[in-house]
């Protein structure tokens, strides 16, 4: 594919001329339909986030973009009334550094349409795994990656789709998607932030979260290159993860994991993040409503962080 110049998309988050929701505070939810509906598709999967306090859900493309235009605009008015906050991830066959031509396009358009369906429901940010290096210089892959987005954030600002447009922090050492490199991307292109999964920094690690000080050294590196917008504006993926020395082997819940949990709260709180935390653990809603719980409990002393943590 012939590499698409950033042009006057460039100038990273602060700079967007597209008007784009931010959160006042951080919501939860889970990655999909909660496995308390038996029976019932998006709707009643919105119905009942609500019903468990929840307010936030990622409607799963994963396999194939489902939904319809019909069912779309139902779902916006839906969770609009219930005060739920919606995300989309896209399509996992997506790789923006194939060496096939063919293959390129055919990840752009799972974007766009991702995104485009995902506004039509209200969606306010669109996820994806970027791609892979393959044997290619990361040097090289961040630039063409760069590109391919740069283009997808173009074609969808001239359409009038204003989403989020989020490449995944990965868990494995083989994918594009470091925490660096989608921090550096955020801040050289307009409508692109990242989602910081946390389960994936973890594995790709080797296990790389044992102490508070490790998950705000996320955070700082976030507020570093994308400044108190990057903390106000997250969009943030949680589990439990098994991993080997080639990193992600799959989720887990939380209480089978060795992600501490407690810790990441508590910097989330600290650092008095916004935006959307969506649990990717196998019982979904379980674990969100247990992160919800432990984000919203009572505190007996305020935090010590100085204004430019927010306060």
């Amino acid at each position: 594919m012939a590499a698409v110049s950033a042009g006057d998309i460039s100038g990273g988050v602060l700079a967007s001329s597209v008007t784009l929701w931010r959160p006042g505070r951080l919501y939860f939810g889970p990655a999909g339909i909660p496995t308390t509906v038996k029976r019932g598709r998006l709707l009643e999967g919105i119905a009942e986030v609500k019903r468990l306090g929840l307010d936030a859900m990622e409607i799963e493309f994963v396999r194939k973009i489902f939904l319809g235009e019909r069912e779309a605009e139902e779902a916006k008015k839906l969770a609009s009334q219930l005060g739920v906050r919606l995300t989309v991830h896209a399509p996992y066959y997506i790789n923006l550094n194939s060496s096939e031509e063919e293959k390129v396009e055919a990840s752009i358009a799972r974007v766009l349409e991702s995104a485009r369906v995902g506004f039509k429901a209200g969606a306010w940010s669109v996820c994806f795994h970027a791609g892979y290096y393959g044997d290619s210089d990361p040097a090289r892959v961040h630039s063409a990656i760069k590109e391919r987005i740069a283009s997808i954030a173009r074609t969808l600002r001239d359409e009038g789709v204003e989403i989020w447009i989020r490449p995944e922090t990965t868990g494995k050492p083989s994918q594009y998607g470091s925490l660096e490199e989608l921090l550096e991307l955020s801040s050289e292109l307009e409508m692109v932030m990242p989602v910081v999964d946390f389960a994936h920094l973890h594995a790709r690690g080797g296990g790389a979260f044992k102490r508070y000080e490790d998950f705000a050294a996320v955070l700082e590196l976030v507020e570093k290159h994308l400044g108190r917008e990057g903390l106000e504006n997250m969009h943030i993926h949680v589990s439990g993860i098994e991993y080997s020395d080639k990193g992600e082997v799959r989720h887990l819940n939380l209480a089978e994991a060795d992600l501490d949990y407690k810790l990441l709260v508590k910097a989330l709180r600290e650092f008095n993040v916004k935006g959307v935390l969506i649990s990717e653990s196998p019982n979904l809603e379980g674990d969100a409503m247990l992160l919800r719980d432990l984000f919203y409990a009572p505190s007996p002393r305020r935090s010590k962080r100085k204004t430019s943590r927010g306060e």
